[in-house]
């Protein structure tokens, strides 16, 4: 589960503390858990090149599923803006649970303030953080939506992320380039058609 803290300093800013879940890592077992993956694999390890690779493959899982520790600073909308606020193509990068192999793209996050409005840099962390773990694109693109729908409580959200699936493109079907788009829209975004149909061209637009 994630790790929330409120620590709320004094008005106009408001921040959140958003830890990443608590993980029981064991990075010597992990190490010896892959090498005995790759001798059963039919891969051995001993020479210079591969001697270090065990390591490597559980440093690198490691950093996959690790997300930092981020503020989530928003302020009151002072202008009474209520217009599309939308931060267009940031690069993700998770892994897939089914073959934990990575998946890659980029997200568009967008949403309708209220009283509240976000630092921009927040929405790119908020997809770091949910993509930081073994996924499934579909949960991915919900869980950011639901997560800024719920601490901003703005009007509306939308949320569409595409990517390419290297369990897909290099294994398998070996569809190479082949893009997977999901979308979860919440609140006006979703019910009103016209703040869908505009949420849907700009996120279009740098496309």
């Amino acid at each position: 589960m994630t790790s929330l803290a409120r620590t709320d300093t004094e008005e106009p800013r408001r921040t959140l503390r958003v830890a990443p879940p608590v993980l029981d890592v064991d990075l010597d077992a992990a190490e010896q858990a892959a090498a005995a993956l790759l001798h059963a694999l039919g891969i051995a390890t001993d020479s210079e090149s591969l001697r270090g690779t065990p390591g490597r493959m559980v440093r690198a899982y490691a950093e996959l599923f690790t997300s930092p520790e981020f503020d989530l600073t928003t302020f009151p909308n002072d202008e009474g803006y209520d217009e599309l606020v939308l931060a267009r193509s940031i690069p993700m990068r998770s892994v897939c649970e089914h073959h934990l192999l990575p998946f890659t793209g980029v997200a568009h996050v967008g949403y309708l303030p209220r009283e509240r409005i976000i630092g921009l840099s927040k929405l790119a962390r908020v997809v770091g953080h949910f993509a930081a773990r073994p996924q499934v694109q579909e949960r991915l693109t919900k869980q950011v939506a639901g997560w800024l729908h719920d601490n901003l409580q703005p009007a509306g959200v939308g949320v569409v992320i595409e990517a390419e699936h290297s369990c897909m493109t290099v294994r398998g079907i070996r569809a190479a380039g082949s893009v997977t788009v999901t979308s979860t829209l919440l609140g006006t975004v979703r019910d009103d058609p016209r703040s869908r149909q505009e949420f849907f061209a700009l996120a279009r637009s740098g496309a």
